[in-house]
C-alpha cells in the first residue's frame, strides 16, 4: 500500500547542472533577465550612509590605539585591527559608492566626467 501524501522519489540522478557542483551554473530558463540588476540606488544610499561611518570608526579607534598605554584593557593590537578593518570597510563603500555612480550615470546616457 503506498502513501498518496508523499511523492514517489526518482532514482534518477540529478543532470549536471543542478547537481550543486561548483562552477556548473543552473540552465537558463527564458524568464531571467539577460544581465542581473541590482537596487543601485539602495547600494548607493547605505555605501554614501556607511563610508563616513567607517572613517570616524576608523579615527576613533586609531586615535584610541595610540593613546593606550601598555596592559590596557582592550589592547593596542587590537584596536589597531578594528581600526584596520574599519579603513579597509570604508575603502569597499567609498569603490562602491564610485561604482554605483558611475552605473548610474550610464544607465542615464550621461558621459562620465573623467
Amino acid at each position: 500500500m503506498s502513501d498518496r501524501r508523499r511523492p514517489q522519489r526518482s532514482t534518477r540522478p540529478a543532470p549536471p547542472a543542478r547537481s550543486g557542483a561548483v562552477g556548473r551554473p543552473a540552465p537558463h530558463t527564458g524568464t531571467e533577465p539577460v544581465r542581473a540588476r541590482s537596487a543601485l540606488r539602495l547600494r548607493l544610499l547605505l555605501s554614501a550612509v556607511f563610508l563616513p561611518l567607517f572613517l570616524a570608526g576608523a579615527a576613533f579607534f586609531g586615535v584610541w590605539a595610540a593613546g593606550t598605554g601598555a596592559g590596557g584593557s582592550p589592547g593596542r593590537g587590537m584596536l589597531v585591527v578594528i581600526a584596520v578593518v574599519c579603513g579597509a570597510l570604508a575603502l569597499l563603500a567609498g569603490a562602491d559608492v564610485l561604482v554605483v555612480a558611475r552605473r548610474l550615470r550610464s544607465e542615464r546616457g550621461t558621459a562620465a566626467p573623467y
